[in-house]
């Protein structure tokens, strides 16, 4: 309806291009005034448009309000063609939405054009201010009409404001009955275009609180899922489900990593099927905006053979997080009217809030372990304190029982169970220190067992495995690797070659680390390749320490490699 050259319309602004019902389809006030405005004295027509405001006040939609504004527009002025062009912020004389009243869905798509806001539109953009004229066609500013436009003649043009700013304008054209509109149909429009502003402008608050409460529950929501028991790799795949939630968004992800050129995708949540150039694309764009630290817009994220999507919205991690990372959001062209109204705030802030929430998750794991830890020290103590003293007492009056027996049977019974009992406090003693190492942690305890366990498929019994000592703390990084290498040595060569039915290794640490591994087989044959037992020598030489090969007190082969405690950096006494 504007003497405008615009641009073809595309599938994505059809949505934007709304035409409403021809006269009569709407109902109540504003259905009211369409049958009996034109022809009702003044008086009459202010009594209709507080009843026209008052209906178009009674719902919160932005959507909803555009299309009754303009249908009573049309109705209270008596235009045969009534339209509400919507300004888009982010650029320069441009109508982000145009909705139509007065023309039948033919005829708009005869047309074929949205109008962009040039011509007497652009007139209106630039001097925001109430126009009239008799001939459209008559102005300078005018620019024709395109192709199977209707004839349209008389014309009145009113901005509509809201919050402090121009929302759009109110376009009306062909007077009813071949008139022109008077300085009273200029009246009653301003009128009406000021009440739709304070209309609009509260719809648009509504909006936002709704927006802004949708991101409150992301955010509390994540906040519960981290607090619930669940694998760390599905942390980021939390954050992104909520974001994609919050946002309306078609695509999100979460790249993060401990510096700019290590981070990689966490998670990608979206609306549509996944689509393998993604990953590249994404991971580009956002290490671009983490190395800035600033939240990033793209007009349009180019995807090859594949529909481009745009705009997209990048956040930087929160500060509180020790990751460096993005969150992504994108949307299809159709929705970028959701990345427009998005404030950066708020995803910004559910950054900084899973970024905290990441960290008090961590935190009360830590405190958990603690707590276990702390029982386990309690443990150890009442052991120490409580068992081993006990047992130390049992250990010496039997001996003092067995002594006065001589050399008698129940002497000889009397000895064994002080063995027993000493056996049994070396193991207690063993027991206090593993419950000073978590298990599976990466300390040499534990490697120490995984090597007794994986010997243990090949030999068909598990050896026996005896720590002395504080092994844990005594044995640094440094010296590991070497204790490691020869256990596993000294266990592969006794599987080999031994043939042996039981095989006793002992850990220690003290004023030397010790390794022992006992076996009751055939001992090492003669000329046997020492290779192995050549590593292990010089793995002990190199640390001040020795290797001993000699026959076992059962028969079998006895290896013991110990070394200087000082050689291991970092060891520490109790």
């Amino acid at each position: 309806m504007d003497p405008d050259e615009g641009t073809p319309l595309t599938p994505e602004q059809h949505d934007n291009y709304r035409r409403q019902p021809e006269d009569g389809a709407d109902d109540g006030a504003a259905g009211g005034a369409a049958h009996r405005g034109p022809n009702l004295d003044d008086s009459a027509r202010w009594e209709l448009l507080l009843e026209a405001v008052v209906s178009i006040a009674s719902g919160l939609s932005v959507d909803g309000l555009l299309a009754r504004i303009v249908a009573v527009a049309g109705r209270l002025s008596g235009a045969q063609y009534a339209a509400l062009g919507v300004l888009d912020p982010g650029s320069v004389r441009r109508l982000r939405t145009f909705v139509v009243h007065g023309m039948t869905d033919q005829v708009a798509a005869e047309i074929g054009d949205l109008p962009s806001g040039h011509g007497l539109l652009g007139l209106i953009i630039d001097r925001p201010e109430p126009l009239r004229l008799q001939d459209m066609g008559a102005h300078p500013a005018s620019h024709g009409f395109p192709p199977n436009h209707p004839p349209m003649r008389s014309f009145l043009g009113v901005p509509v404001r809201a919050r402090s700013r121009v929302f759009g304008n109110l376009y009306l054209t062909e007077k009813l009955g071949g008139g022109d509109f008077t300085e009273e149909d200029e009246r009653i429009v301003v009128a009406l275009a000021a009440a739709a502003g304070v209309v609009i402008e509260n719809a648009e608050l509504f909006e936002e609180a709704r927006r802004r409460e949708r991101w409150l529950q992301a955010t509390m929501d994540l906040t519960q899922q981290l607090m619930e028991v669940s694998p760390e790799e599905e942390v980021g795949q939390m954050v992104t489900d909520q974001a994609l939630r919050a946002a309306e968004a078609d695509l999100t992800w979460l790249v993060a990593g401990t510096t700019a050129d290590d981070v990689r995708i966490r998670a990608l949540s979206t609306t549509g099927p996944d689509r393998a150039d993604l990953g590249q694309v994404v991971l580009e764009l956002s290490v671009e905006a983490m190395r800035s630290g600033q939240p990033a817009v793209v007009a349009e994220l180019d995807l090859v053979g594949e529909p481009a999507l745009g705009p997209v919205v990048m956040v930087p991690l929160g500060e509180a997080s020790e990751l460096r990372g993005v969150l992504g959001m994108a949307w299809a062209h159709a929705h970028a009217d959701r990345q427009r109204d998005l404030d950066p705030l708020l995803p910004a802030a559910f950054m900084e809030q899973a970024s905290l929430g990441r960290q008090v998750r961590r935190l009360h794991r830590d405190s958990e372990r603690l707590a276990v830890f702390e029982d386990r020290d309690r443990i150890g103590r009442d052991l120490h304190d409580l068992v081993i003293q006990r047992l130390f007492a049992v250990g010496l009056s039997l001996q003092g029982a067995a002594r006065q027996e001589g050399g008698s049977a129940l002497g000889q019974r009397l000895e064994a169970a002080v063995d027993d009992l000493d056996a049994t406090i070396r193991d207690i003693r063993t027991t206090i220190f593993k419950l000073g190492h978590s298990h599976g942690g990466g300390n040499v305890q534990g490697e120490v067992s995984r090597l007794v366990d994986r010997a243990a498929a090949t030999l068909k019994f598990r050896p026996t495995l005896t720590f002395e000592g504080p092994v844990g703390s005594h044995v640094g990084a440094d010296v590991a690797p070497d204790l490691l290498a020869v256990l596993t040595e000294a266990l592969s060569n006794a599987a080999r070659h031994a043939q042996a039915s039981r095989i006793d290794v002992r850990v220690r640490a003290g004023d030397e680390v010790v390794v022992e591994v006992i076996d009751d087989g055939g001992g090492i044959p003669v000329g046997v390749n020492e290779s192995g037992l050549r590593n292990m020598r010089e793995r002990a030489q190199r640390r001040g320490g020795i290797l001993e090969v000699k026959p076992g007190p059962a028969g079998g082969t006895h290896v013991r490699w110990s070394i200087p405690a000082r050689s291991t950096p970092g060891a520490s006494g109790l």
